[in-house]
Formats: structure tokens, sequence, C-alpha cells
């Protein structure tokens, strides 16, 4: 064979040009292997440009603390569904999974959950400014799930989820991060007790367990489940290493197993002094997506 040669087709496999080879045992998504192995890297560096068509509605969903980037959801949905896939966001805030989905295309149903009525809002006035598809945001309590007909009568291929960081966002500002912010005020995700945002974290990973439990529940078999997690700063006699307790304790879940993170480095954040002069304290322009997979 020459070196300008193809080599032959399998019985199983599809041409699909520049974007490599499709194996039609690829039950998991549409995606041909060049496609799937660049997912795989375990280091996702992704920035998040206001005029990208992809990174749609900025100036209005950054009312939340921690928008996601609708093109960084659309990734995440294109591997683990195909293009008819149902996906499920308990904690969906201004809607980046159901944008992401939009982006994505295809015959795809989201059902997303918040508490919180002006993020909603904020959500459906970018699919009315951007002429988007919208899918149903819910405005509810994701630990009310099952009483809503969209969630009973589905059965989902994903959940995909960013939710609060226990009471992270609800903490004074201090040092640097006060000066940086001009204000020691908290800014928590909502004022609501049923939020996770606003309790200690023993109670936020039982709680997010809980509800997590129940999205779990209507997840099909060999389902995946991406959950976002940020840590907290370590402290003395706390490493908080807040991922890690989270793996623990989703993987209490039975019949949902760990199968690996992707670490999401946002270019679109800057880097300032923490703790200059005196200490070494670490700018956190990382997140960490941690993949579970149904298995029962």
């Amino acid at each position: 064979m020459s070196k300008n040669e193809k080599k032959p087709l399998g019985p199983n496999s599809v041409d699909m040009g520049e974007r490599g080879t499709y194996d039609k045992r690829n039950k998991l998504n549409d995606l041909t292997g060049k496609e799937w192995v660049y997912f795989t890297n375990s280091v996702w560096i992704t920035g998040y440009s206001p005029t990208a068509r992809e990174n749609v509605g900025l100036k209005t969903r950054k009312i939340h603390p921690s928008p996601k980037p609708p093109a960084l959801m659309k990734d995440i949905i294109e591997f683990f569904t195909k293009a008819d896939g149902k996906i499920l966001d308990p904690f969906a805030g201004v809607g980046g999974t159901l944008l992401g989905a939009a982006l994505a295309g295809g015959d795809r149903k989201v059902i997303g959950f918040d508490l919180e009525k002006k993020y909603i809002d904020a959500y459906y006035k970018v699919c009315d400014d951007e002429q988007m598809k919208k899918y149903p945001l819910i405005h509810d309590d994701a630990r009310n799930m099952l009483s809503h007909k969209e969630v009973v009568d589905e059965v989902f291929d994903l959940v995909l989820t960013d939710p609060p960081y226990s009471d992270m966002m609800a903490k004074e500002r201090t040092g640097q991060r006060k000066k940086l912010y001009n204000d020691s005020t908290p800014k928590p995700y909502t004022e609501l007790r049923a939020d996770l945002g606003n309790i200690p974290i023993d109670e936020f990973l039982v709680e997010l367990r809980k509800i997590m439990e129940i999205a779990f529940s209507r997840l099909k078999n060999k389902g995946y489940m991406v959950v976002f997690c940020k840590d907290f700063q370590p402290q003395a006699g706390q490493p908080n290493l807040l991922h890690a307790e989270v793996i623990n304790e989703l993987c209490k879940i039975d019949g949902l197993e760990y199968r690996g993170m992707r670490i999401w480095h946002d270019q679109a954040m800057s880097l300032y002094p923490f703790g200059y002069p005196f200490s070494f304290v670490m700018n956190q322009i990382h997140q960490y997506i941690l993949i579970f997979r149904k298995e029962v």
C-alpha cells in the first residue's frame, strides 16, 4: 500500500471525510474515532468570547455567578448523546446546558430545573434574542423532579449539571478578593434555604447526593452523569478537595460508578496577586468535570 492510499474500511466503518471514520457499532454518540480521541484528553482549554455564536448570551446570562459557556456544554452533549438524545439538568441556572443542546442540534430533548426565576427568565430572553430553540426550564426545586410529567415519562441518556458549590458564594470576601471586587458582601446564588449554595459542606454533600439519586433513577443503564465541581481554597487543617468529596459521596449511589474527569481550564479567567506579598494563594482558573456511568 502506497503512502497516499487509504486503509480499506472494515464492515462497520463509514468514511466521513475530514472528520475521520465512524464506527456503526458506536451506541454512545455520532462521533468518529478522530473526534472521540480529542474528547478523551484529560485537560480542556477554552475561553468564553461574548461575541462568538457558540457562546451566546453572556451579557444577559452573567447575572448568574457561574454561567457555563454553551459551547462547552455543546461538546459534552455531543459526546454523551446521539442526535436524538435526552438530557436532564437538575441545576440549570441560566440555561447553559439547554443552550448547548440547541447548538448541538438534532432532535435532542432537554429538561432543566432551577429555583431562581430570574435565571430562568434570563435563559428565555437569550433564546428570544438569539432566535434559538427553547427547551423547558422548570421553576422548581430539583428535589421535586419526580412530580413533573416531563421527567417521569422520560428515560434520559445524560444527566449534565453544574450544582452550587455548598456555601462558597455566600462566604465573606477578604484580602485580595475584597480588593478585587471592591466589596466584602457575599454574593450567593439565591437567598433560598433550599438552595444548595446556602448550606454548609457536610449538609451540602448529602443533599447533592439525594438530588442526583433522583436524577439517576431516570437515567438509562450505561447512561452518563456529568457534574461540574470547583474546589474551595485550602485552609489550615482543611485541604478542601471538594471534587474528591463529591466523587466519594456520589459513588454511594448504588449502581453509579466514577469513570474519570476532565479538567476545564477557562482561559477567560484573569490572574490576580492573591496572597502577595505574604503567602502562596492559588488562582483557581480550572474546574473539574466529573464523569460517572450507570451500571445496573
